[in-house]
């Protein structure tokens, strides 16, 4: 892996290395994509920076509303580059509207979950 891997570290921070080494391990070509695509060939577009782009992604995580670990990572992503948790709690907010509330109570847990996470590690 090789232009992706500085960026998705950026985004990702601490803890996801050792699952995609696992992933790695099992499916080198999956994990390859899993970095490389999003984070060498999409995240490197024009017109965007990292963080508007982390928070696009909690949007549409949150409104798939069944993908709990990978919306856990992009908001821990998220934060990584700068996002408050007010910010990520309002786009959260703002999908009720799309995905209903169901889905939005679901995120907001998931976020919760990682803003305990946070606070553990600066105490």
């Amino acid at each position: 892996m090789t232009a992706g891997w500085p960026r998705f570290g950026r985004c990702s921070g601490q803890g996801i290395d050792s699952a995609l080494k696992s992933l790695e391990a099992a499916s080198p070509g999956l994990a390859r994509c899993l970095v490389e695509f999003p984070f060498a060939d999409i995240y490197t577009r024009p017109g965007l920076d990292l963080k508007t782009r982390e928070l696009l992604t909690v949007a549409a995580l949150t409104v798939l509303g069944y993908l709990q670990a990978e919306l856990k990572d992009h908001i821990r992503g998220a934060l990584n580059l700068g996002c408050t948790p007010d910010q990520i709690l309002e786009i959260i907010l703002q999908m009720a509207v799309y995905a209903g509330f169901p889905t939005v109570l679901e995120a907001i847990r998931t976020a919760a979950s990682v803003f305990g996470e946070a606070c553990e590690v600066t105490h």
